[in-house]
């Protein structure tokens, strides 16, 4: 509903001042006044859109616990401040189980019920704290330099193993403090170790953490999910390791176990292969896994394999609909009580499955009916009950729980529901043919207030990876690119799943290999001629948006067309050559080229924008965080400068601390402010009006 508020006077005079400067062709101002003026979901609405995750049911059914995060905003701090609540299993009774000015996140039941673990800065460091289940004031259980990240409670609640990174010896906390502290590249790593510590205090009333893990390995890996599990009998711990913290490393991944008692380390599942996410059989006699393609590649593709604890060949199972692309959030979530099932989670088109794959060979069986996106998905200690984050296109993110015998998603959390009841454009799924013929599919959001027959500007919003997928979430949670925003604003907003996403299996997701800017610019272009000829789009009121992937193809677009009268370019790569010299994950563009730099210079450069730079004329903003070693800021930079170099309308808006991906509610919310003021001023009925 509109709000029933009347526009103060100094709006109504701002609102007159930028039209009269934007008729004149002035930029926009930093000050974000263009987005002050919607009566709707503005991006400051939409920051109020509660985070609901670490959804968690008791070992025993009866409660639930979930984290629930929320953008803090004051003139000295922006912050993301996370929660831990607890409901009973049919949503009463909902309560808020810690408090303070420090996020506690990552609740976990102990398998007796009688504690909750979480982490949290309290103390300085990320620590472990326990809770007890019935209330009361939250202990710290350790007290570490540098941070605990995953953890996982012992069967017997004695004891709980944790990851956390080595901290500085006394030489370098000595060096570092008289600024004597010259890095060498790839030397002295901080490994990730394996650490225990019981529920128990000493005689000191402490509790004494132990490692278990040494030498030149490091325990998980980034970029793919890899933690570890502990045996029924609590006497060996599963985990995935790889030989630096490098995000560059993953597909060097292997799987050992470790003796809890004496710390000795056995092999389980070294090959060619990227394996993670090991997981024992409820009767401790087997190992489910993760494996990749041998040899890895990018897109991502696994199978799921199980191998006897006692020793022989594993098996594969049956293969999943999308290969278990981790870029489509596909994750092992656990066995089932009676060992015969594996449940598994993966994206399916514009939205998410939960399935269970059967131990015996046969193919993988549907859970839930693919009416919802659910994310932050885990099975309780008793492996009977599944909680999770659930969302669609018009309603938040709440918690919700479901038996796993059969899919009864019941809402457990109301932390969204004092949101404001504005009106949300209508998103459809719909399809069109590329110009080779091949069938694409998107999600396109029409403007609130849609009225057949009459056009509207059209943005085309380009995903990431590029092995990411666009699934049915609320439009008005909070990011970078406010669709919500866009369409109270009365634009029409297209995302699609071109070849080379996750959730159309994986054929569709290597379609894109030696090919950034081939059929994949024929699939957006395909795109875009579809919701003009269906006669949604003004095809002169074109804008174009996306971040990384979609950055760079972005980028590709303005180089390669005039259509579109405004783009924005997050965090992009722009030029193939440096990116792969530059960025962290140094075998991205080899994998997905098919070759490195000095061995295919042509392919390199006949895919990059900025070979193609020359005679752009297309209004660009570009946005990129200081701190972004994925895609590291000199991307942005390159093409911000070729195009001031040409006088082409061009903004750059570098975010200090940021990584590849902003989560400070300041930086996302002005990212998002811009990017309503960019397009509002070159994709605006009367300006364009006035120019013709």
């Amino acid at each position: 509903m509109r709000s029933a508020f009347p526009i103060p006077l100094w709006r109504v005079v701002g609102f007159l001042l930028i039209l009269a400067l934007s008729l004149l062709g002035t930029t926009p101002t930093v000050g974000h006044a263009a987005s002050a003026q919607l009566t709707g979901w503005t991006p400051e609405a939409m920051m109020k859109v509660k985070n609901v995750s670490n959804v968690q049911v008791s070992p025993d059914g009866h409660r639930v616990v979930f984290t629930v995060t929320e953008a803090i905003m004051t003139d000295d701090k922006s912050d993301n401040l996370t929660h831990i609540h607890m409901a009973n299993i049919d949503g009463s009774d909902v309560r808020q189980m810690t408090y303070g000015d420090k996020s506690c996140t990552s609740p976990q039941w102990s398998p007796d019920g009688r504690w909750i673990a979480f982490t949290s800065e309290r103390s300085g460091k990320n620590n472990l704290w326990l809770l007890r289940a019935d209330g009361g004031e939250a202990h710290q259980v350790t007290d570490v330099k540098t941070m605990v990240s995953r953890f996982r409670w012992s069967p017997d609640s004695a004891q709980i193993a944790f990851i956390m990174p080595d901290a500085l010896t006394a030489d370098e906390e000595k060096a570092q403090k008289g600024k004597n502290d010259a890095k060498v590249v790839d030397e002295h790593f901080k490994m990730h170790r394996l650490w225990v510590i019981p529920l128990a205090k000493d005689a000191s009333g402490k509790h004494p953490a132990r490692l278990l893990t040494k030498g030149e390995l490091s325990v998980g890996r980034d970029l793919v999910p890899g933690w570890f599990d502990w045996s029924p009998d609590g006497r060996t711990i599963v985990f995935t390791h790889v030989p630096t913290p490098r995000a560059n490393d993953w597909p060097l991944s292997d799987i050992s176990t470790v003796d809890v008692a004496v710390g000795e380390i056995k092999p389980v599942a070294h090959t060619g292969a990227a394996e993670g996410s090991p997981l024992y059989s409820p009767d401790g006699r087997w190992i489910a896994y993760m494996a990749s393609d041998d040899p890895p590649t990018w897109a991502g593709t696994a199978d799921v394999f199980v191998v006897p604890v006692s020793g022989g060949p594993p098996r594969k199972l049956a293969e999943t609909f999308d290969r278990l692309s981790p870029s489509g959030s596909a994750r092992l979530l656990g066995w089932s009580a009676d060992g015969q099932r594996i449940i598994f989670t993966e994206a399916r088109g514009t939205v998410t499955r939960l399935s269970v794959l059967p131990v015996n060979g046969e193919p993988p069986q549907d859970l839930d009916r693919g009416e919802m996106v659910m994310s932050d998905i885990y099975l309780n200690p008793s492996q009977t009950i599944i909680g999770f984050t659930a969302q669609t296109t018009t309603s938040p993110p709440e918690a919700y729980i479901t038996p796993l015998d059969r899919f009864a998603p019941v809402q457990v959390s109301r932390m969204n529901a004092d949101l404001p009841d504005y009106p949300l454009g209508r998103t459809d799924v719909i399809h069109w043919q590329s110009s080779d013929g091949l069938e694409i599919e998107g999600l396109l959001t029409y403007p609130v207030g849609y009225e057949p027959g009459k056009r509207y500007p059209l943005l085309l919003l380009i995903h990431g990876g590029p092995a990411s997928v666009f699934t049915q979430t609320f439009i008005a949670s909070r990011r970078w690119y406010p669709i919500a925003t866009f369409a109270t604003q009365g634009y029409a907003i297209l995302q699609p799943n071109i070849r080379g996403s996750s959730g159309y299996g994986k054929q569709w997701r290597y379609a894109n290999y030696k090919d950034w800017g081939g059929m994949d610019y024929q699939d957006l272009m395909a795109g875009v001629d579809h919701v003009i000829q269906i006669g949604v789009a003004d095809g002169d009121r074109l804008g174009v948006m996306g971040w990384s992937y979609g950055g760079y193809m972005t980028s590709w677009v303005i180089t390669h067309t005039r259509r579109f009268k405004a783009a924005s370019v997050g965090a992009g790569i722009t030029n193939l050559m440096s990116f792969t010299g530059t960025t962290d994950i140094l075998g991205f563009l080899p994998d997905y080229f098919g070759a490195e730099l000095w061995e295919n210079l042509d392919i390199y450069r006949a895919h990059s924008a900025m070979f193609n730079v020359k005679g752009v004329s297309t209004p660009t903003l570009i946005q990129h965080g200081e701190a972004d070693a994925r895609v590291p800021i000199s991307q942005g930079y390159e093409l911000y400068n070729a195009l001031k170099r040409q006088n082409v309308p061009v903004k750059m808006v570098v975010y200090p601390r940021a990584p590849h991906g902003p989560q400070e509610p300041k930086q996302v919310l002005d990212i998002a402010k811009r990017n309503v003021e960019w397009f509002d001023h070159y994709l605006r009925q009367e300006r364009l009006a006035t120019k013709e």
